[in-house]
């Protein structure tokens, strides 16, 4: 019996299996939500805190925090960066 995957790479399969996109978008909004913590930890920011600053809710900042929920907008995503002194940057590749 021949493996159909064999010398082929995660992300073919995940094409495959129709779940590349759904799994990238999933990894994106994880790094995004871990990038934005650690960020926060780094400034001694608490929640109240960076949800003042982000002029928005500690529910919304919430979401956003949250690895597994996806509905964050890029208005939010701009709120958090601006709020950490960064800039939000997006490309397409």
């Amino acid at each position: 019996m021949t493996n159909p995957y064999s010398g082929s790479n995660f992300d073919d399969f995940l094409a495959e299996e129709g779940l590349l996109e759904q799994t990238e978008a999933v990894a994106i909004k994880r790094v995004l939500a871990y990038q934005v913590e650690q960020l926060m930890n780094e400034q001694n920011l608490s929640k109240t805190e960076m949800s003042r600053r982000m002029k928005t809710s500690r529910a919304a900042l919430d979401r956003l925090l949250d690895p597994a929920n996806q509905s964050v907008t890029l208005q939010t995503l701009d709120r958090a960066a601006r709020a950490l002194g960064k800039r939000l940057q997006i490309s397409l590749a």
